[in-house]
């Protein structure tokens, strides 16, 4: 039996399953939590992963292990391979009007055109040119860009700086893959290139692909779908031992390129043409893997790639289940009892509605908004209906995004709810009545590490697995109208 590997190094936490290459039957697991933040020292993932490695019973029988993460956020590095600065996440809007900016330089149609997105604050490039903006200090130091999952493959594989990897700091070594690429706002899905004149705009100083030749500040390499980064990971990881001094390599194990993290959970997920999934996390995203690109002007639907080579069409809200924590709080009750409330009510919250921009919105483009609640009146203020208004107005703000999708020519069949909201039972019978075409609730799991180990077992293989998809709940669908004419009047 060989043993796969994969990682989900997300905002919150590092997750790591073990797999059965063949069945995918789950081995053993890990976790470690992630500092708070929108600005965070990319060293606390690196021991993470360590954490959570030692959690899960070490590496030392596993044939390959791939690394998922989450996207957009900005690692910069200096010629030695050090972190020039903490990264920058996808969720820190500091970059707003760096967006404005690059967009009014190219144009959002010609963004669209060439590399399948509009500028946001979450995407990388707009990073880079707050970088160039208000640090210029750092911004002329940086010798290579890296995407989250790039910098722990390359910290994994055995790279970093002097005296804390065994390999040392060659930049040349930095991989990433197509997915993730494909949200930097400098990398075309549809062409498979680099925009390096994109890349240059962002940061004003110009760029090459890793071990190709020239001059200009180091981008990774890309690794297609189903095949590996490199052989040999640095030996400490083998029992998460990171604290001992760099001991060499472990040089059996099969490193596969990574992927960004809705993409690695469309593998992990099996979805296929006509499934469109729908997370609930610390965002929430609406995403489905297609035969075409889209090509969305307006920036609503992002033209990511997906992990396994086709697309990924893709809305993001900045706010998900957040929403859920921040109504349960105010209520005074747990997650459960925030379903069992709002069960008690009728849809559409009797009038109720929460707009719920409470960090502002990437889905629509508001980083300076702030949630509202709408409607209030003697009657209609009341615990019930405020619980079923946050799960409306979280649920109807991914219902925009699927009809965004859907213009974009993605076809839904069966909506795939994942993430921990999705358990809740009040948020799978809403979903049943916000949504117009089934939905079905996979069995909880952790689904981008999964598709990590999935990618794993690609490339150590040859071949793509098909592991079964377990189906815990599929409530009967019971489309209300009124949900979505209510919230959308607001």
């Amino acid at each position: 039996m060989s043993l796969v590997a994969g990682v989900d190094s997300s905002t919150q936490s590092c997750k790591i399953v073990i797999r059965d290459a063949a069945t995918g039957r789950l081995v053993r697991q890990g976790r470690a939590s992630h500092p708070e933040g929108t600005s965070v020292d990319p060293a606390a993932w690196w021991e993470a992963l360590g954490t959570a490695i030692t959690e899960a019973g070490g590496l030392s029988d596993v044939a390959a292990i791939s690394v998922a993460g989450q996207q957009h956020g900005m690692v910069v590095l200096d010629a030695e391979g050090r972190v020039i600065r903490d990264a920058l996440l996808w969720n820190d809007t500091r970059s707003a009007q760096a967006a404005l900016d690059l967009i009014e330089e190219v144009g959002a149609e010609a963004y669209a055109e060439r590399v399948g997105v509009v500028p946001v604050a979450s995407f990388t490039a707009t990073k880079l040119r707050w970088l160039r903006d208000a640090e210029p200090e750092n911004a002329a130091r940086v010798a290579a860009v890296a995407l989250p999952h790039d910098w722990l493959t390359w910290r994994l594989r055995g790279y970093g700086p002097v005296g804390e990897s065994p390999l040392g700091p060659d930049l040349e070594q930095l991989r990433t893959d197509v997915s993730d690429a494909s949200g930097t706002a400098y990398w075309s899905a549809r062409t498979g290139e680099y925009d390096l004149d994109l890349f240059a705009r962002a940061l004003g100083v110009q760029a090459r692909v890793a071990e190709t030749p020239g001059t200009g500040v180091i981008l990774p390499a890309i690794v297609a779908p189903g095949t590996a980064a490199g052989t040999g990971i640095d030996a400490r990881l083998l029992d998460g031992t990171l604290s001992a001094d760099p001991a060499g390599i472990a040089d059996h194990i099969v490193v596969a390129g990574g992927a960004g993290d809705n993409a690695a959970a469309g593998l992990g997920l099996g979805a296929q043409s006509g499934d469109v999934v729908v997370s609930i996390g610390t965002s929430g995203t609406v995403f489905a893997v297609t035969e075409a690109s889209p090509n969305d002007p307006t920036g609503t639907v992002a033209g990511f790639a997906a992990a396994s080579g086709e697309f990924l069409p893709l809305v993001c809200t900045l706010n998900a289940a957040r929403i859920l924590d921040a109504i349960a709080g105010l209520l005074g009750v747990d997650h459960t009892e925030l379903g069992r409330l709002a069960l008690e009510a009728e849809p559409g919250s009797d009038g109720l509605v929460l707009q719920p921009y409470f960090e502002g919105e990437r889905t629509p483009n508001l980083p300076d908004a702030t949630a509202t609640l709408f409607g209030m009146t003697l009657g209609s203020t009341v615990r019930p209906n405020l619980a079923r208004a946050a799960i409306e107005g979280l649920l109807c703000g991914l219902a925009d995004g699927l009809d965004a999708a859907r213009e974009q020519g993605v076809t839904a069949r069966r909506i795939l709810v994942i993430g921990g909201a999705a358990q809740n039972l009040a948020v799978q019978r809403i979903a049943a009545q916000v949504f117009d075409v089934p939905v079905v609730i996979p069995t909880p799991g952790e689904y981008v590490a999964d598709g990590g180990a999935v990618q794993a077992a690609w490339a150590l293989t040859g071949a793509r697995p098909g592991w079964e998809l377990e189906i815990a709940a599929a409530p009967t669908p019971d489309h209300r109208p009124e949900i979505r004419a209510g919230y959308s009047a607001r």
